[in-house]
């Protein structure tokens, strides 16, 4: 089914994460399930000889060394890496602490960009890999209430589209996946309000395993960019070809009506 005989999937114990993880082992392929949760990881490893545990903080500089070594091991080479870690903070910039915002773009923006580097050496020199970013349908415009996660998931978006032109004489493929909203743990960690997510149509949420099924087929067709759902794929084709003031006032009164 899948072109991998390997993965490493962070993020792994919940969400999109543990959708991807799941998919992985249940089609045979040895994956390395990367989260804090050291329970939710032992968990899946019961149920799937496929499953390798691995607990790493990526907000450290030691949880990223770990997983680092792990993406360097020529002996046993990652197929796929899945960077599905992150999360987000809803609110204005300041009602954020300083602790909240800086940890957004650590493990959004910087733990994703080192691990890609540590996972692209052993790729190129093979001429054969794989790697999913988990970005999101709010990379495409700016977020007020929202804004640093945003900015982390446009550079999420900007940075593998440029991989993916950068690797084009390769034969490794870099694709970003980007959902709207999606039934996981993110939203009630994100701090968003109950009555903000009654306010979501029924329609317009997405199941993790449907996202994490489209992107892995988009990464392993080799698309530089995969939006799973119709709905989501109109909704970021029209904030595109909006100018962009149009587009910022629009969120900005969006969010403003919540």
């Amino acid at each position: 089914m899948f072109p991998w005989k390997s993965a490493l999937v962070t993020g792994a114990s919940s969400g999109i994460g543990e959708a991807i993880a799941e998919q992985l082992v249940a089609a045979g392929v040895h994956t390395t399930v990367v989260a804090r949760r050291h329970d939710r990881l032992e968990a899946m490893a019961k149920r799937s000889a496929f499953a390798e545990p691995l607990v790493a903080d990526l907000l450290t500089a030691e949880g990223c060394a770990l997983v680092t070594r792990r993406l360097q091991d020529t002996t046993s080479p990652v197929d796929l890496l899945v960077n599905n870690a992150g999360f987000g903070f809803s609110g204005n910039v300041t009602d954020l602490t300083q602790v909240q915002a800086l940890s957004m773009i650590d493990l959004n923006v910087r733990a994703l960009t080192s691990l890609t580097h540590a996972a692209l050496g052993p790729m190129v020199a093979a001429n054969r890999g794989w790697i999913l970013q988990v970005s999101s349908v709010a990379s495409f415009q700016p977020g007020p209430s929202a804004a640093i996660y945003s900015a982390t998931k446009a550079y999420v978006t900007s940075f593998t589209e440029a991989l993916h032109e950068e690797l084009r004489p390769t034969n490794v493929k870099v694709c970003a996946l980007c959902p709207g909203f999606t039934r996981t743990e993110f939203h009630g960690a994100s701090n968003m309000a109950a009555e903000d997510l009654s306010t979501v149509p029924a329609f317009a949420w997405l199941s993790a395993e449907a996202v994490a099924r489209s992107g892995l087929n988009a990464v392993a067709k080799g698309h530089a960019l995969d939006v799973p759902g119709g709905l989501y794929k109109g909704v970021s084709a029209l904030t595109n070809s909006l100018p962009r003031t149009i587009a910022r006032r629009a969120m900005g009164l969006a969010s403003r009506a919540r």
